[in-house]
């Protein structure tokens, strides 16, 4: 047999091992009756009627726990924040190798010591005008750069980003990454304000991280944090915790949002909005265009008309209408005259036919001249033997006197 397992230390499982180590407390009658100050964080208490939370001092935290026949009796006026004294017995949740504090009894103290630190930042900073509203800015109404700062790998940034995209995807998105618990927070959270306003490009920050204890949120009560909010050039908006998280960085921003995802639609207009606002606006436009075009129309046939009425072509047409009135009211003075004329020329003409010594002739009677052409008006002008000249109506003749 080899020498060395004579003396081989037997091996415990996990579950042997706590189930040992619960036993050692349980047997401790100093931690079977025990009282414990502290500040309660993480208060939980689900529909089952236990009720879980934290106690803690500032250096050392212990898991508690009030299981519902006490908790109906010892809840009330339990909060985060809240100092008290437990009365109870420690013991292990061996699932979880977790030692904790099974309460059966408790007595409300004060406001806890990180409450009290940050009542005391809160009068200082306030009394600096550091939260007055006349600080306030109004935030853009459609940014088209957004600044975000919080952790690269919480939820509450993937949360932000969908909302964003589903919101109001044509804001660009700018993340300067920072720590948001831990002693390693406060500056790295200063450096990244610090880093966006000298950017210049984003029209609004985002502070956020997601729920937590009055100590996870703890980095956004630093004064420093504080500080730069407040300097911000850029409008702040808050995004920390829960609805009922509150910190100084909330009363620093230009506006505070419930929720991560709260701040991300606070600062934005919803993309359905906009698409029923630009309905809206189109709409508008296209009646006002249409009445617009209808009233341009009138003012265009109005014009035209009275165009048309002044238009020379109209006067032509008038002019030549009134020409031909004239023209035939001259031809009908012209005919009543030539009417006139031809009924006087024909009376003169009656008149001169009967004066003419042809129609005379035609009767019977003949004209007789002489050969120098007088004309015989007596038997005295001629002599026997002398050469007439006899005109009748159908011609002449030469005869001579007997």
């Amino acid at each position: 047999m080899n020498q060395a397992d004579l003396f081989q230390s037997m091996s415990l499982s996990v579950s042997d091992l706590t189930r040992y180590l619960r036993q050692l407390l349980e047997s401790d009658m100093l931690l079977q009756d025990v009282w414990v100050q502290g500040e309660i964080s993480n208060l939980s208490m689900p529909s089952s009627g236990h009720v879980y939370f934290t106690l803690k001092d500032p250096t050392a935290a212990l898991r508690c726990v009030i299981w519902r026949s006490q908790a109906q009796y010892l809840k009330r006026g339990l909060q985060n924040g809240a100092a008290i004294e437990a009365h109870g017995s420690i013991g292990v949740y061996e699932r979880d190798g977790q030692y904790q504090l099974y309460i059966d009894s408790l007595r409300l103290g004060g406001a806890g010591w990180l409450y009290q630190e940050f009542l005391r930042l809160k009068a200082r900073l306030e009394a600096e005008g550091l939260f007055d509203e006349e600080r306030k800015r109004p935030l853009p109404a459609r940014p088209r750069c957004i600044g975000i700062v919080t952790s690269p790998t919480g939820a509450a940034l993937q949360d932000m980003l969908n909302t964003l995209r589903k919101r109001y995807p044509l804001a660009e998105v700018i993340l300067a990454p920072a720590a948001v618990q831990g002693q390693e927070a406060p500056p790295e959270i200063v450096a990244a304000l610090q880093n966006l306003n000298r950017l210049g490009k984003p029209e609004v920050i985002l502070v956020c991280r997601g729920g937590g204890s009055l100590e996870d949120l703890w980095a956004f009560n630093d004064e420093r944090v504080v500080r730069a909010i407040a300097a911000s050039l850029i409008p702040v908006v808050t995004g920390v915790g829960h609805e009922t998280d509150f910190t100084l960085a909330d009363f620093a921003a230009d506006l505070r949002a419930p929720t991560p995802t709260g701040a991300a639609v606070l600062c934005t207009p919803d993309i359905l909005d906009l698409h029923a606002g630009l309905d809206e606006l189109n709409g508008r436009l296209l009646g006002a265009f249409t009445d617009q075009v209808e009233d341009r129309r009138d003012q265009f046939t109005y014009a035209a008309e009275r165009l048309l009425r002044a238009s020379p072509v109209r006067r032509v047409h008038n002019d030549r209408q009134r020409l031909d009135q004239l023209t035939e009211s001259m031809q009908r003075h012209m005919q009543h005259r030539l009417a006139l004329q031809r009924a006087g020329w024909q009376g003169a003409a009656a008149h001169l036919e009967s004066l003419n010594p042809l129609a005379i002739l035609q009767r019977g009677f003949a004209v007789v001249r002489k050969p120098d052409g007088s004309l015989v008006r007596s038997a005295q002008q001629v002599q026997p033997g002398e050469q007439v000249q006899v005109d009748v109506s159908d011609g002449m003749f030469h005869a001579r006197v007997e």
